[in-house]
């Protein structure tokens, strides 16, 4: 089976050119690298977790897009964040990009995020 890379510029290029694409298609899936709050073409992230949340699952969306996948084919996330006090105001975002039927999802605490991102989340959708 091939890989098809999905590049799009209504997202985040790869930070600092670091080896990794915004997503890949394989068969009937695809797999979106963790987006963090930053806008296509802005230098630094800015905005609380709720900003930051939403810019993310705008990244995804436009990724998944991209791919000819949207966000209601969504069927597993991952979310990253600083600080797990964020929890509930990042999930009140989350919420609403995906809906009713939402995907399995796992959340972890860590240490440190890109550029000093405070949530970064990585998606894998059915075409």
């Amino acid at each position: 089976m091939d890989k098809d890379v999905i590049r799009t510029d209504d997202a985040p290029a790869p930070f600092q050119g670091a080896p990794y694409n915004q997503g890949i298609r394989i068969g009937d899936l695809v797999f979106v690298a963790g987006q963090v709050g930053l806008r296509p073409g802005d230098a630094a992230i800015e905005g609380d977790i709720e900003q930051q949340t939403e810019q993310a699952m705008r990244n995804i969306s436009s990724i998944l897009e991209a791919a000819g996948s949207s966000l209601d084919r969504l069927v597993k996330t991952t979310v990253f964040l600083q600080d797990l006090d964020d929890f509930a105001r990042m999930n009140a975002v989350y919420a609403r990009f995906v809906g009713e039927r939402p995907p399995a999802r796992s959340t972890f605490a860590v240490a440190a995020l890109p550029a000093g991102a405070l949530v970064e989340i990585e998606a894998v959708a059915h075409l």
